[in-house]
Parts: C-alpha cells; sequence; structure tokens
C-alpha cells in the first residue's frame, strides 16, 4: 500500500479531511496537496457519467485512475511512481474519499462542447 492509498484510507474511514490527514496530505504532497485541498472545499471537482473533472484557474482537466490531463502531470511527474500526482489526480482522490464530488448525470463530453 502507498503513502497516497493509506491518506485515502483514512479519509474514507473519517468521512471528513482530518487535521492529522491534512497533516500527511501536505506532508506528501506539499503545494499540490494544498491546492487539492482547496478544489475540494471549493466543490471543483465533478463527477460526469464519462469523466471526473477538476476545475482549475484557467481550465477544466479530466482525471482518469490518477493520470491527468494538464501540463503538470505531463511534464514534471513520473508517471511510473504512483506518489507522484498533479493537484487534480490529488484533488479526486480526496473528494471521493469523503463524498464531496460535485455529480451530473450527463455526459461530460456533451457539456464540453458548449464550453
Amino acid at each position: 500500500m502507498t503513502a497516497v492509498d493509506e491518506w485515502e484510507r483514512q479519509l474514507a474511514e473519517a468521512g471528513t479531511l482530518t487535521p492529522d490527514t491534512v497533516d500527511r496530505i501536505m506532508r506528501l504532497h506539499g503545494d499540490r496537496g494544498d491546492q487539492a485541498i482547496e478544489a475540494v472545499s471549493e466543490g471543483r471537482v465533478k463527477e460526469y457519467r464519462d469523466f471526473t473533472v477538476v476545475v482549475g484557474h484557467a481550465d477544466e482537466y479530466v482525471v482518469e485512475d490518477d493520470g491527468c490531463t494538464c501540463k503538470d502531470a505531463e511534464y514534471n511527474l513520473d508517471a511510473e511512481d504512483p506518489e507522484e500526482l498533479c493537484w487534480h489526480a490529488i484533488a479526486v482522490r480526496i473528494a471521493r474519499a469523503i463524498g464531496e464530488t460535485d455529480e451530473h448525470d450527463m455526459w461530460y463530453s456533451d457539456v464540453r462542447e458548449f464550453l
């Protein structure tokens, strides 16, 4: 079990962000963890029928299986290291663990056409 899996399990058990888990996320992920927690608290993790999307400051990013469409994931992270995640992927894990995704009963691919 990775450190990411461990804090995710802790969150799911608690059902909320606890000080201990926030500390673990911040120690492991630094600024990315901070941005992820902020996104979750602001309701910016959207669950559609086909994708999970995190609303960033400049765009929306699709997250699937810890992979993300952002430039940070593409250029800065080691895809082989399960603990290296962009803040969008961290936000998705946090939001799912504590039940804080914003559910949309529609296809993101349809919504994206209008953006």
